[in-house]
Parts: C-alpha cells; structure tokens; sequence
C-alpha cells in the first residue's frame, strides 16, 4: 500500500485532483468496521503533512476502537449540490496507528487545529484511489479510479 507520496510520485495528476477535492471542504466521511463487521460512518478531518495522509481521532472514540481492531478504511469527500460541485474523490486502504510520542507531536504540529485531550493519530496507505467528476461538456460523468498494480482507468458514464 502506498502513502500519500508514493501516490503523488506515481500518478501525479489523480493525487494532485484527489487531494484538492479533501482540502477543499473541512469535514468528510470515514467508514470503519465494527466489531460485528457492520460500517460504521462518521465524519472525520483530514491533514497533510511530511507527503502522509493523516486523522486524528479524539481518544476513546468508536471509529477509532474500530480501526485499532481492523485498519481498513474508506474516506469520501464532503461534497456540494449542483451547479457547484467539483466531485468526490473516495479513498480506501489501512489506517496505521502512530503511538511514538515524537511522531505524534510532529505530525500534530503540522496540522491546522490539535483537539484537545487524548488522540489517536492514524496514517493512512492506500490500496485504492477514486475520482469522479463532470465531464466536458457536463454531460456526462469522468471516473477516474487507481488501484495497487492496476494504474489508473478511466471510465465515462453517460
């Protein structure tokens, strides 16, 4: 599984599209799995920092029990109604905990805003990156997807 780097270094275009797409709005959605296997959905912030894709999750909170148990994960955008949407980019692959007190703190630092108390610091590699946008003309919709070992396709939707 990649890091945030490692994608930008082997499809520029797709990370770059990605990545304006998660800082774009503040809040987005995480799905984790429970303990019985079910999703469970919660909103969730992301930062960039030192080339990763890093949350943080306020300690003892559900999502990150889940992750703790089973790291695999998938993140969407926030998105927007027409006529003002841009897209939604979905993210997918293993959540790493950073328990290392100095990486915690450098990763933190890095952010815009640290949440008070306890946190738990994740790091994600990723396995599979999606993009889906307006085509031109609008007519149609543009998905973009990557995967490990695949590359990107490219898909219309008419």
């Amino acid at each position: 599984m990649l890091s945030w780097r490692d994608l930008e270094l082997a499809e520029p275009e797709l990370a770059s599209a990605a990545g304006e797409l998660f800082r774009v709005h503040k809040h987005h959605v995480l799905a984790t799995l429970r303990r019985n296997g079910s999703p469970r959905l919660s909103g969730q912030e992301v930062g960039f920092s030192d080339g990763e894709l890093w949350f943080g999750v306020m300690g003892g909170a559900l999502r990150a029990r889940d992750l703790q148990r089973d790291g695999r994960f998938e993140l969407h955008t926030s998105s927007t109604d027409p006529p003002n949407w841009t897209g939604d980019a979905k993210l997918a692959g293993l959540a790493e905990e950073i328990t290392d007190p100095e990486e915690v703190r450098r990763a933190m630092s890095a952010q815009e805003q640290v949440p008070p108390g306890s946190v738990h610091l994740f790091r994600c590699r990723l396995a599979e990156v999606v993009l889906t946008r307006l085509g031109e003309p609008a007519d149609h919709l543009v998905l973009e997807s990557w995967r490990e070992g695949r590359g990107v396709l490219r898909r219309e939707r008419r």
